[in-house]
């Protein structure tokens, strides 16, 4: 999905600039807070098998 396909990007327009640029703003927001919440999954499934396999270690 490309959020931008109906904005011009060669408008001259100082608003439709400024409001291109915020709805790519957001759009940038929105998929660094959509990859910090995939990330913080991913370290906390790889501490869970960490410590899984040195509680393993320490058993046998």
């Amino acid at each position: 999905m490309f959020p931008f396909w109906m904005n011009s990007c060669c408008g001259t327009d100082n608003f439709s600039t400024t409001s291109h640029q915020e709805n790519k703003l957001k759009f940038l927001k929105f998929m660094r807070d959509n990859v910090e919440a995939r990330l913080a999954a991913l370290n906390a499934a790889i501490e869970t098998i960490e410590r899984q396999i040195s509680r393993n270690r320490d058993t046998v």
